[in-house]
């Protein structure tokens, strides 16, 4: 499977691009706190507009290159490596919406480093677990016909682990909260329509 694309590159990075700033820079500099459930307009210059705060999950809005995209995003919890101590840049799992390709609650991880090559990545629910397909830093689904299970599973689950292996051969596990998953993601569904 090749990862679905927004405007020739992925949706993380587009959205970064616009801030000039790195995925994981821009991910941890939300533009906008909102209180929760508040209504926002989104900017049309393509800067994230913070919709909502729930639990661990942020629910955002923008509009690069003229296409309404919204999403749900969180840090991890807890990570490790494997040697310990090896240096990364910070992973973030975002579910987005992109109406303009009819795309819905599409999954992907920012892992903070570049995945091994021609390697894959674990998600794990509970006891559901997905293959995710890599490239660079980046993870999605690899078999799109379980994503709706596995958003299904986040919905109803506490924590998602995420696994990876780097070009350099660490090994790498993020657990993420799901507390306010639900809501972050109906929101993002809500602004999107």
């Amino acid at each position: 499977m090749i990862p679905i694309r927004f405007a020739g590159t992925t949706l993380p990075v587009v959205l970064a691009a616009t801030l000039g700033l790195s995925c994981a820079a821009w991910a941890q500099q939300p533009k906008q706190a909102q209180p929760k459930g508040a209504q926002t307009a989104v900017v049309g210059d393509g800067q994230p507009t913070l919709l909502g705060q729930y639990g661990d999950w942020g629910a955002y809005a923008a509009v690069p290159g003229g296409k309404k995209v919204c999403f749900a995003l969180a840090k991890p919890k807890s990570s490790s490596t494997n040697p310990p101590g090896r240096k990364r840049d910070p992973a973030y799992v975002f579910i987005s919406h992109r109406p303009a390709e009819n795309v819905k609650n599409e999954v992907s991880v920012i892992i903070g480093y570049p995945f091994k090559s021609a390697s894959d990545a674990t998600a794990e629910i509970g006891t559901a677990k997905f293959a995710m397909y890599t490239q660079n830093d980046g993870a999605w689904i690899k078999n799109v016909a379980e994503e709706a299970r596995m958003i299904d599973a986040m919905r109803k689950g506490a924590d998602l682990t995420v696994k990876g292996t780097s070009g350099r051969g660490t090994q790498s596990t993020d657990q993420y909260s799901l507390k306010g998953l639900a809501q972050a993601l109906d929101r993002a569904e809500q602004e999107c329509k």
